[in-house]
């Protein structure tokens, strides 16, 4: 059976992209990034298609693609563009599937509906990539708090970078949800670091 992974962050800048490429070569899933908002030239697929040594993966193209580097709804605005839910359908595929969101979860997609709305409408389980600094206690339990209020599916919790034993105990305890990897900061991100991280994941 194919699964539908989304995956979110608690902030922006926590590594979604690269936890996502780990994850698309792992499995040798599909990818999706819905919209991308801003670096058309060096987006987030064409990042995706430069670390994915596979052959099975498919690079779906984004349904909105926006100049500005900018939350999606003041970027679509900027290009004269209305973001529809309705538009975001995912792509048809018999492989498991990638989806990367874009910032968090209360990012706006427009004057009415959040990418959380985009999650519930997916019906996708969601992976949360949290990051250890200071706050980020807070930032990952609340993220984790109106996914659990939205009645959403949550498969669990990754890491990215530094290691913080005690803030990833206490997040899995207080939460109730599995730690599905722990990705160590890497040096060099290139198709080989990437291949050799899925050793982290437990998935």
């Amino acid at each position: 059976m194919n699964n539908t992974y989304f995956i979110t962050g608690i902030g922006t800048g926590i590594g979604k992209t690269v936890v996502s490429a780990i994850l698309t070569e792992k499995l040798k899933a599909d990818y999706w990034k819905p919209i991308q908002s801003g670096d058309l030239e060096i987006s987030d697929s064409l990042f995706i298609k430069h670390l994915i040594s596979n052959s099975q993966t498919v690079i779906h193209p984004e349904r909105y693609r926006l100049g500005q580097p900018l939350s999606p709804h003041l970027s679509a605005r900027m290009d004269g563009v209305q973001i529809s839910l309705e538009a975001l359908q995912p792509p048809q595929t018999d492989n498991n599937l990638v989806i990367e969101g874009a910032g968090g979860l209360m990012v706006p997609l427009n004057d009415k509906e959040l990418i959380l709305d985009l999650i519930k409408q997916l019906n996708a389980q969601v992976i949360v990539v949290s990051q250890n600094y200071l706050g980020s206690i807070n930032h990952t339990l609340l993220t984790l708090e109106v996914l659990k209020s939205s009645h959403i599916s949550v498969k669990g919790l990754i890491f990215n970078g530094s290691p913080n034993p005690e803030t990833e105990s206490y997040i899995s305890q207080y939460s109730q949800l599995a730690i599905l990897g722990n990705i160590p900061k890497m040096s060099i991100i290139d198709q080989q670091s990437i291949l050799q991280a899925g050793q982290y994941i437990r998935l």
